[in-house]
């Protein structure tokens, strides 16, 4: 997988409903350090392992003064559900038109047990106070992704 979006590029702006009917957007996050997280589904096992990886941790990512937001195509009911069911402290943005995993260039082609389908891929970006991507991880390891996050910006 790989987005054509790149490091040191302009995030693309996004606005969508999070899991509690509130509209969030890119520019909420002017000044801020951004982990914009896509996830493929709710309540699934990595997708969950992740999200509990980041939660277990979200004080450190706080510290550094990080803000996290998730993106998938899931519905805001998914997400509530998915949030009360592992007390997730962060948003989680709807995006079942695909208008935010389009911009990203994360909606394609995947490969599971021999079958070919399309779907989301899991892709972190790392976006600056002034809308920048800072960093980019496309090899995000589920179990690890708090330190993948912290160790990129240190």
């Amino acid at each position: 997988m790989s987005t054509t979006l790149k490091e040191g590029g302009k995030a693309p702006d996004f606005k969508a409903n999070d899991q509690n009917g509130n509209t969030v957007s890119l520019k909420d996050f002017k000044g801020k350090k951004l982990a914009l997280f896509f996830y493929p589904k709710d309540n699934t096992p990595t997708c969950t392992t992740e999200a509990c990886n980041l939660r277990d941790n979200y004080a450190a990512l706080q510290k550094a003064g990080i803000a996290v937001v998730g993106v998938s195509i899931d519905s805001e009911k998914s997400h509530k559900k998915f949030e009360q069911k592992f007390d997730l402290p962060f948003v989680l943005l709807a995006d079942p038109e695909r208008k935010i995993v389009e911009a990203y260039g994360v909606w394609g082609l995947k490969k599971f047990m021999g079958r070919e389908f399309m779907g989301t891929h899991r892709v972190t970006f790392l976006i600056n106070g002034k809308g920048v991507i800072e960093h980019i991880i496309d090899t995000v390891k589920s179990k690890e992704h708090t330190t993948q996050i912290l160790e990129r910006w240190k």
